[in-house]
């Protein structure tokens, strides 16, 4: 009787047959599958006019000035604009009055660029106690 030999090699034909009937059922499969459809949402010319924001100016000191721009467009044109030195208790009551009329008008807070921050935060905080929101910051587009 001759003595077996041991067999140092894997026998990769069970993994194969495996494979290839996995790919006939993948390939069976694949067109039965129904795709969603999406329905996506169109993008049109929006209906309402941008509302130019309310604009709370800061000078170097601590005055501080109430803008306001009517005409509707953003970037300031053509419409009139009003400025009218407040106190904060004025600041405070102008703009909750004009959130009342109008929620979504936002507040932009612009300040000299050497007025200390710390008058800023005190703009910021007594607006926010105050619960008017859509506040911002009004800062200059750096030039290249």
């Amino acid at each position: 009787m001759r003595p077996r030999r041991l067999m140092n090699q894997i026998n990769v034909v069970p993994y194969v047959d495996v494979m290839l009937v996995l790919l006939v059922i993948f390939m069976v499969t694949a067109p039965l599958v129904t795709t969603g459809v999406i329905d996506l949402p169109s993008v049109n010319k929006s209906a309402q006019v941008p509302v130019a924001p309310l604009e709370v100016i800061i000078r170097t000191d601590s005055s501080l000035t109430l803008r306001e721009r009517s005409g509707g467009q953003r970037g300031g044109g053509g419409g009139q604009t009003q400025e009218r030195r407040v106190s904060t208790a004025e600041l405070v009551a102008a703009l909750r009055d004009k959130q009342a009329r109008n929620p979504d008008q936002p507040v932009v807070i612009a300040a000299d660029k050497d007025v200390r921050y710390e008058a800023v935060l005190k703009v910021m905080d007594e607006l926010q106690k105050a619960g008017i929101r859509r506040v911002g910051l009004l800062v200059k587009a750096a030039s290249r």
